[in-house]
């Protein structure tokens, strides 16, 4: 028996979230088949049958409503790494476009140089929508806007045919970068030379142009982050791609998730004049470090260590690098993570407050509609999850 289709006790404790005595009653109750181990100890179960187990009750019936196990071929996190289909993330910033890796994510084939581009007339209309907004109104504000106004503009906008779907994903990522307000004339090109001077009020030399590139492909994606689920459930209805990335949007608009790069930006300003005081304060009031650790990563974020690199290329005589290093040497028991580097980056390129997140937001529409693409192929209306009620009883 092929031994890389079986699973030990542990691992199939570990994929049913269950102890290791569970799955001996399992089995003892027929719902799973052991066999012997071979040249591994102990018992051994088929994954195909675990697999089928974890999508049901743990009495082994499917309860009306569950949600199902979501099977991706789209990012992988293990090791303390990130890859995209395969590639590791760590390779690919610097040395790919944006676009090359929007093409990667979207239908797996080989990156092109294509230069994307949305309809003038939508971008009209989106940028018509965005003037409307305030004047301090944040740029991931005019992205929601933009995104809403395009797609009840588009007539097509619910022809959900692959050859659609991603030529429409190209338009859309386009439409965000082509909408915001800029206090400079754009120029053409590359995604990341056209949303640089929204970010800082002036064309980007091509070293920032790289570096902001590098960004986008670190951002793109990153497995079932919140707002990415948000897109799968969405596209799971049928919503339209402008429709998923609305959802998206509207899930990383919090200090958790999308807008974590703000708070790590407002962190090193204090920083900068006086980084072991600034921790000091931070420690003190017992908040958490803001830049620092991560949810999945255990010892190091893949994504900061690149961007620190090239950050230090294009701006190595920045000051906010020298309190980085200074943070990062005090800081006990954690690591920086994205965040930071993207407020370090912030901070050394002169760019807005909420360019963190604009960044975080553009990259990630990437990852929503390669997900949505995904989740197009998948049954309609499978997440369905079951409340567990909690009020009053029924009376009489």
């Amino acid at each position: 028996m092929p031994e890389d289709r079986f699973l030990t006790t542990a691992e199939a404790a570990d994929r049913l979230d269950v102890k290791p005595e569970t799955i001996y009653a399992y089995a003892s109750r027929g719902l799973l088949t052991s066999v012997r181990g071979g040249s591994r100890r102990g018992s051994l179960f088929a994954e195909a049958e675990v697999d089928r187990l974890a999508g049901r009750g743990r009495d082994g019936r499917r309860p009306a409503g569950a949600v199902e196990r979501i099977r991706t071929e789209l990012t992988l996190l293990a090791d303390d790494e990130l890859y995209y289909r395969g590639r590791r993330v760590a390779d690919l910033a610097g040395t790919w476009t944006a676009e090359s890796v929007a093409q990667l994510l979207w239908h797996g084939g080989p990156p092109r140089v294509d230069v994307f581009a949305a309809p003038p007339e939508l971008v009209e209309i989106a940028r018509a929508a965005g003037a409307a907004l305030p004047t301090g109104a944040r740029l991931t504000d005019h992205l929601r806007v933009a995104v809403a106004a395009a797609g009840a503009a588009d007539p097509l906008r619910f022809d959900l045919a692959p050859a659609a779907v991603r030529q429409r994903a190209e338009a859309i990522v386009a439409l965000l970068v082509d909408a915001l307000p800029a206090s400079t004339e754009r120029a053409g090109g590359s995604l990341a030379a056209r949303l640089w001077p929204a970010l800082a009020g002036r064309a980007g030399t091509p070293a920032d142009v790289a570096l902001l590139d590098a960004v986008l492909v670190l951002l793109a994606d990153h497995d079932l982050a919140v707002s990415t689920l948000a897109a799968r459930v969405a596209a799971s209805a049928r919503a339209h791609p402008y429709a998923v990335v609305a959802a998206g949007l509207g899930a990383i608009d919090g200090h958790h998730h999308g807008t974590a790069s703000s708070l790590a930006h407002a962190f090193l300003v204090a920083a900068l004049p006086d980084p072991v005081g600034a921790l000091a304060d931070r420690l003190r009031s017992g908040a958490p470090l803001p830049g620092f650790g991560h949810r999945v990563y255990q010892r190091r974020d893949p994504r900061a260590e690149v961007l620190f690199t090239l950050l230090r290329r294009s701006y190595p005589d920045a000051p906010v690098l020298a309190a980085v290093d200074a943070l990062a040497a005090h800081a006990s028991g954690t690591f920086p993570n994205v965040d930071l580097a993207l407020a370090a980056v912030m901070h050394a390129a002169g760019l807005r407050p909420d360019a963190g997140e604009t960044m975080f937001a553009v990259a990630r529409t990437v990852g929503w509609l390669a997900h949505a693409i995904e989740e197009y192929r998948e049954s309609p209306l499978r997440f369905r999850p079951v409340g567990v009620y909690r009020g009053e009883r029924p009376r009489g």
